[in-house]
C-alpha cells in the first residue's frame, strides 16, 4: 500500500509566504525557505510552493527562490504560478524543482499540458484546479481564483489526465482557509474516476480532517497551509494520529 502524503503548501507573494481565507485577506506567514526547511525536518513528505500572484500580475515565478529552496531541502517539491511554456518549466526544473504546477495557462490553452508532459514526463506535471461550488455545480476558476470559467471541475480533471497530467491538486475555494474540513465529496469523485493521484486542498483544520480526506475523500495526499504555518497542527503529531487510525503514512 502506498503511503498517504502530507504536503504543506506555501503561497508566495513578493517573496514571502502568505495565507488568507477563501483566497482573500492575506497575512504574512514567514520566509518560504526557512519554513520549507522546518517542514522538511518535521517529516513533511513533499512541499508545494505557489506564487499566487504570478499569473494575475503577468509575472513569472522567482527562479532564484526555487534555487534557494533546492539548496536546503531533501524532500520533493512542486513549484507553480505563472507557468505557461516549456521554457518556464525548464527554468523551474533546472533550478531544482521536482515538479511544476500549472493552472490558469492550462485552462486557456489545454495543449500546454500535452506539451509539458511530452517534454518533461507526466511525473513532473501537476495540474492545479481551483474549484468553487456554485448552485450545486463545481466550476473551475483561474487567475488565483479571481475568474470563473465555463468548465466543470470533473470534466476538466478528466481532460488534463488524458493530456498527460501526472497528478491533480484540487483546491476547494469555498473551503479554503475555513478549517471546516476538505471537500470530501468532490475529492472522492475525482479519486474514484481518475487513475492518477489526487491531492486534496482547502479546509484543513483538525487532524480528523486529514483522516477524512484519506478515508472518505480517498485522496492520495492532503495539502494544507495555515494549520502548519501557525503551529496549530504539528506534522509529527498528525502522522502519529493517522497511523493510529490505520492510515499508512511515512513516520
Amino acid at each position: 500500500m502506498l503511503a498517504k502524503r502530507i504536503i504543506p503548501c506555501l503561497d508566495i507573494k513578493d517573496g514571502r509566504t502568505v495565507k488568507g481565507v477563501n483566497f482573500q485577506s492575506l497575512r504574512d506567514a514567514g520566509d518560504p525557505v526557512e519554513l520549507g526547511k522546518k517542514f522538511a525536518a518535521e517529516g513533511a513528505d513533499e512541499l508545494v510552493f505557489l506564487d499566487i500572484t504570478a499569473t494575475h500580475e503577468k509575472r513569472k515565478t522567482l527562479v532564484k527562490l526555487v534555487e534557494q529552496v533546492a539548496e536546503t531541502l531533501n524532500i520533493p517539491f512542486t513549484v507553480g504560478g505563472g507557468v505557461s511554456s516549456v521554457d518556464d518549466g525548464r527554468a523551474l526544473l533546472g533550478a531544482g524543482a521536482d515538479k511544476i504546477g500549472i493552472n490558469s495557462a492550462a485552462v486557456r490553452d489545454p495543449s500546454i499540458v500535452d506539451t509539458l508532459a511530452k517534454e518533461f514526463g507526466s511525473q513532473c506535471i501537476v495540474v492545479s484546479i481551483d474549484s468553487n461550488n456554485i448552485d450545486h455545480f463545481d466550476w473551475v476558476f483561474i487567475n488565483g481564483g479571481r475568474v470563473k470559467t465555463e468548465r466543470k471541475t470533473l470534466e476538466w480533471a478528466k481532460e488534463v489526465k488524458e493530456r498527460g497530467a501526472g497528478e491533480i491538486l484540487i483546491t476547494s475555494m469555498d473551503k479554503d482557509g475555513t478549517k471546516d474540513g476538505f471537500a470530501l465529496e468532490l475529492t472522492a469523485t475525482l479519486s474514484s474516476q481518475l487513475s492518477i493521484p489526487i491531492i486534496a486542498s482547502g479546509g484543513a483544520g483538525t487532524k480528523e480532517h486529514f483522516a477524512d480526506a484519506f478515508t472518505c475523500g480517498k485522496a492520495d495526499a492532503a495539502l494544507a497551509a495555515s494549520v502548519f504555518h501557525f503551529g496549530e497542527i504539528l506534522i509529527p503529531e498528525l502522522k502519529r494520529y493517522l497511523e493510529g487510525q490505520g492510515i499508512c503514512v511515512r513516520i
